[in-house]
């Protein structure tokens, strides 16, 4: 199944921004920041990465019913969301 690119523009931004959180992560560990303050941050990062992952397997999804792609069958979508469990 390949993904439509336009559709997952949301996707990309969200995952640029993840990468710009995360970089000010390793920042904050270099700096020897609060413990706190980059746990915070770090949690962000991973929730941000969630999100474009689940809006990448929907999409997927979406395409799958919408458009009959039989190159993944159930068990290999169920798979790939289970892996963002």
């Amino acid at each position: 199944m390949e993904l439509n690119p336009a559709e997952l523009t949301p996707v990309i931004n969200r995952m640029k921004r993840a990468q710009g959180q995360l970089a000010a992560v390793t920042r904050m560990f270099e700096e020897g920041r609060d413990c706190k303050d980059v746990v915070t941050q770090l949690a962000a990062v991973s929730k941000a990465l969630d999100r474009a992952g689940f809006a990448i397997i929907a999409t997927g999804l979406e395409q799958c019913i919408v458009q009959k792609d039989e190159t993944l069958d159930r068990k290999e979508l169920e798979k790939l969301f289970l892996s963002l469990a």
